[in-house]
């Protein structure tokens, strides 16, 4: 009975193993002891029925003999042995799904926990046992703490299953000590008391035992209820994560609810003013009530005492015409009877002549008489007219009780600095009484003293709040508003009309126009509006480092025409940018410019030019065509040169040494230099005191240079044309030099007190063309004794 019992149990779990495949429980070949104790191998994460180790089936196996043991053993073997063969990939599914939910440590701590049960079993057997029995247990507690460590070892290798060919003997004899599961089948464990009340323990601790949250369920559970039992396809996460997940929820609603708490006390608050504002809005009602009361009778009696006074002047005016059409009838009537009595005394004339003579005019005049159209009908009737008397003034009068008074004015605020764009402007105002208001109604138009006032178009918004934000505006434009309250009452008086004047347009920069040396730069600009502004404000950036970018903002403030000397430092670069600013705020940035504080740059002034000499599109290169006179019939501005074909090239302000050079061609003749502003546009550069060059004139024999101040010059000869010829200006020293810089070469050098500052100049006295060069570092071999 005992042997069937036994093979019936290997069967059962032979199909589990076969059935399953994520179930890790797999039986091995165990070794028989002394005594009928018989190992077998539990996997902790297997079904609920691996745990089931002393079934009652095995009550009785304390009869089985040792060979029957023995064939059960070697049947499991042979089992194992066929999964093997079969490629049975338990391990890296199992740890892959240790991995994914950190179960190495529940492995290692449900291990000890089993071991723990072990060991209560042990001390719950029997006193009763047989010498014999005796060793066979202390032979069962060092086989379980040996199996126990070995667990343990296992769980930190990834749950390494046993029977790989590939590994040597003491791995699979670990393994099978690893396998192995104590399970006495002596008289003392056979009762089925023992087994239930150790399930019942281990369940408790299992239970006890969850470190894995399940979120579906919203329960902690144990690590191998995901992996086997019902909560296997749930989602879970780990117990301290979901802990503090609960905690940020908890956390989450504690906030609401101190907002709640917040919200209620502030509106038992608005509660109480609400109260207070009731006995307020009370007695400003029953007030208003009498006043419009009042005001009703008021127009009542008023309207009673018209219909009166209207409906006695209709009587007056039916009863005179009454009258009139009364007295007209008798006096017909009168008039009627005379003619009758007349006529009665006729016929009793006798006197035929006399009755004829009578007879006649009495014909006459009754004819007369009957020609007379009488007007029976009466001048008017005596009804009166239907009066209706008109109740709507009285109406509204009465509907006006039970609604609020009118607003008073509202008062518009000045306008607050920086509170405009250049399209837009914050319109702000307040109302300083209780009166309930439901919208406002603003207006402005444009400030124009061009036109009347009349005659400017005026704009209307409805706005809610005490403040506006006008779009669409003119830049640096001044706008005029006033405001007006509204509620169901009507509206009310408009405030005082305030200006507000809107932020200026960024002004342009004119690049083409700077002016910059080694230590300062002369920046120009114009205002991009019609209508002057109070200042402007220079903003420049120092690129301390170009590659990434870096740079150290200063501003220069209160600058009031749209030109600025500015200080710099040598051999730097510079972003310039310039805003406008008026009331009403800051204009955006101007488009900003590059400067580079390496050497003199300066532009050729246009307006001083020959008609006859052309300035190129890089602005630094001036031609001339072939031209026999030049003295010719073009246009010429009030400042232009008019016998000399030459230019000037922009004031150089700048204290100190300013060096550039021009690129000449050798067959070209030409002058250049430096002028004052006011030398003679008549004249020829070097012909008087306001200018000093630099001549390159052509001969028969040689190439000849002069070097010209008041028309006179020094004998030198310069053998060596120069093709490239740099200029120093030297303010400091009161020097003028020039040099042949392709060989670095002095040539001559001109002292004089300058009284101003001076213009770069010149001019070519034959066809051909100059390129100016400048922005160049003073060369070190500029440097005169």
């Amino acid at each position: 009975m005992s042997s069937r019992s036994g093979s019936r149990r290997e069967d059962e779990t032979s199909d589990q193993l076969t059935g399953r495949s994520a179930s890790p429980a797999v039986p091995e070949s165990s070794e028989t002891e002394a005594g009928g104790l018989i190992f077998y191998h539990m996997d902790l994460y297997g079904s609920k029925e691996r745990f089931d180790i002393f079934p009652e089936e095995l009550s009785g196996e304390g009869e089985r003999s040792l060979g029957d043991t023995r064939r059960e053993s070697a049947l499991s073997s042979e089992k194992f042995q066929h999964l093997q063969e079969a490629g049975y990939d338990l391990e890296k599914e199992v740890a892959e799904l240790a991995k994914m939910y950190g179960l190495d440590e529940d492995r290692e701590k449900e291990l000890e926990l089993l071991g723990g049960h072990y060991e209560m079993v042990e001390s719950r057997q029997p006193s009763a046992l047989t010498e014999e029995e005796r060793s066979q247990g202390s032979v069962y507690n060092a086989s379980k703490r040996s199996s126990s460590v070995k667990d343990q070892s296992r769980s930190t290798k990834q749950w390494e299953l046993p029977g790989e060919a590939s590994q040597d003997e003491d791995e699979s004899k670990a393994r099978a000590d690893d396998a192995e599961s104590p399970i006495r089948s002596g008289e003392g464990l056979s009762s089925s008391g023992i087994s239930d009340e150790w399930n019942s323990q281990a369940v408790s601790e299992e239970e006890e035992s969850g470190n894995v949250f399940c979120s579906t369920c919203k329960i902690p559970i144990r690590a191998f209820d995901k992996l086997f039992g019902e909560h296997k396809d749930h989602e879970v996460t780990k117990l301290p994560n979901a802990m503090e997940s609960e905690k940020e929820e908890i956390h989450k609603n504690m906030c609401k609810l101190e907002e709640q708490i917040a919200q209620m006390e502030n509106f038992a608050s608005h509660l109480e003013e609400i109260f207070i504002t009731v006995e307020e809005n009370f007695g400003r009602q029953e007030e208003n009530f009498e006043v419009h009361y009042n005001d009703a009778v008021q127009v009542l009696a008023q309207k009673y005492e018209e219909q009166l006074e209207a409906l006695g002047e209709e009587k007056r005016q039916k009863l005179e015409a009454l009258y009139g059409q009364l007295v007209s009838c008798g006096e017909h009537l009168d008039t009627c009877k005379e003619l009758t009595d007349t006529t009665q005394e006729l016929y009793l004339e006798n006197d035929k002549a006399n009755f004829m003579k009578a007879a006649i005019t009495m014909v006459d005049r009754l004819e007369e008489f009957l020609k007379k159209e009488v007007d029976l009908e009466l001048s008017t009737v005596p009804d009166f007219e239907e009066r209706v008397i008109d109740f709507s003034e009285v109406e509204q009068l009465m509907n006006s009780i039970n609604i609020i008074p009118a607003p008073c004015a509202p008062v518009i605020n000045p306008q607050a600095p920086n509170a405009a764009t250049g399209t837009s402007l914050r319109v702000c105002w307040s109302l300083f009484s209780d009166d309930t208001v439901e919208c406002y109604q603003l207006c402005y138009k444009t400030v124009n003293n061009e036109m009347r006032s009349d005659e400017q178009p005026e704009h209307t918004l409805k706005v809610k709040e005490t403040y506006c934000t006008i779009t669409n505006l003119l830049p640096n434009t001044q706008y005029e508003f006033w405001v007006s309250a509204l509620n169901a009452s009507g509206i009310s008086p408009p405030s005082e009309r305030t200006v507000y004047v809107t932020a200026p347009s960024p002004p342009t920069i004119k690049s083409k126009k700077i002016r910059s040396c080694e230590n300062a730069a002369l920046v120009c600009w114009e205002s991009g509006d019609i209508n002057p502004v109070d200042s402007y404000t220079v903003e420049l950036s120092k690129l301390a480092d170009e590659e990434n970018g870096d740079t150290i903002t200063e501003s220069i403030v209160g600058i009031p025409n749209c030109e600025v000397l500015i200080h710099l430092q040598p051999a730097q670069s510079y972003h310039i940018c310039v805003r406008a600013l008026n009331l009403g705020g800051s204009s955006e940035r101007s488009d900003p410019v590059l400067i580079h504080t390496t050497g003199t740059s300066f532009y050729l002034n246009e307006d001083t030019a020959h008609p006859l000499l052309a300035i190129l599109d890089d602005g630094f290169t001036i031609a001339c065509d072939e031209l026999e006179n030049p003295e010719c019939d073009l246009p010429v501005y009030d400042n232009s040169f008019t016998r000399c074909i030459g230019i000037l090239g922009s004031l150089i302000p700048f204290p100190g040494k300013h060096y550039w050079e021009v690129e000449v061609e050798e067959d070209t003749e030409y002058r250049i230099g430096v002028a004052f502003e006011n030398t003679p546009r008549h004249g020829h550069l070097g012909a008087n005191n306001s200018s000093w060059c630099m001549r390159h004139i052509i001969t028969p024999s040689r190439h000849k240079y002069e070097f010209l101040h008041s028309g006179m010059t020094p004998d030198i000869r310069i053998t060596l044309p120069p093709r490239r010829i740099g200029i120093l200006l030297d303010y400091e020293n009161c020097r003028l030099s020039f040099f042949n810089a392709d060989i670095a070469q002095h040539l001559y050098t001109f002292n004089s007190h300058f009284q101003h500052y001076v213009h770069p100049c010149f001019a070519l006295e034959t066809p051909g063309i100059l390129r100016i060069l400048t922005g160049i570092a003073v060369p070190p071999w500029t440097a005169l004794p």
